[in-house]
C-alpha cells in the first residue's frame, strides 16, 4: 500500500500545486502540509534511517530559510516557498542542486514566455474573459513560479530514493 502513496502523493501534489498557482496564483498550504506528512509518514513506513531523515529534514530547512529570505524582499510568493521547502524535503541533499538548476531553468523560461505573452497586443476577448488567462497576460501581475517548482520536482522525483530506493 505504501507503495502506492510514494507514486501519487508527491506527483499529485505536485501537479496539483502547478495547476491551483495557474489557475488562481495561489498554492494552499495544504499542498505543503500533506507533502511534509507524507514523508515523515512514508519516511518511517519505509524504514528510511534517522541520519537520512534528519538530512532530508535539513535540506527542507535549508531552502525554507533562502525562501523565507526572498520572500520577505518580495521576490517570491509564500506559497512558492512553502513548495521549494516541501520538495527539498522529499528530494533531500542528493537531488538539490538538480532541482534549484531545472526550476531555475523552467522559472526563466516560464517568465520569458509570460513576458512574450504579456507583449501580445491583442488577446482573443474570448480568453481574456477567463479569469486565470486576464491574470497571465496583466503586466501587473507576477510569475506563477509553482509551475515551475512542480516541473522541476516531478523531473527529479524519479531519481530519488523513493523511486530507486524505497520501491525495492
Amino acid at each position: 500500500m505504501f507503495e502506492l502513496a510514494i507514486l501519487l502523493i508527491f506527483p499529485a501534489m505536485m501537479a496539483f500545486a502547478a495547476a491551483s498557482d495557474l489557475f488562481t496564483m495561489t498554492i494552499s498550504n495544504r499542498v505543503s502540509l500533506i507533502l511534509v506528512a507524507g514523508f515523515l509518514v512514508l519516511a518511517l513506513l519505509t524504514g528510511m534511517s534517522w541520519q537520512a531523515i534528519g538530512l532530508h529534514l535539513a535540506s527542507g530547512f535549508l531552502v525554507l530559510s533562502i525562501c523565507f529570505v526572498c520572500f520577505a524582499f518580495g521576490w517570491m510568493g509564500g506559497g512558492d516557498a512553502k513548495l521549494a521547502a516541501a520538495t527539498a524535503l522529499w528530494l533531500g541533499w542528493t537531488h538539490l542542486l538538480d532541482y534549484a538548476v531545472y526550476a531555475s531553468l523552467f522559472g526563466g523560461l516560464l517568465t520569458v514566455a509570460l513576458l512574450a505573452l504579456r507583449g501580445v497586443p491583442l488577446h482573443p476577448p474570448f480568453l481574456l474573459r477567463e479569469g486565470w488567462y486576464a491574470r497571465m497576460t496583466d503586466a501587473k501581475t507576477g510569475i506563477p513560479y509553482g509551475i515551475a517548482l512542480a516541473a522541476a520536482g516531478l523531473l527529479v522525483y524519479p531519481q530519488s530514493f523513493w523511486m530507486t530506493g524505497a520501491l525495492q
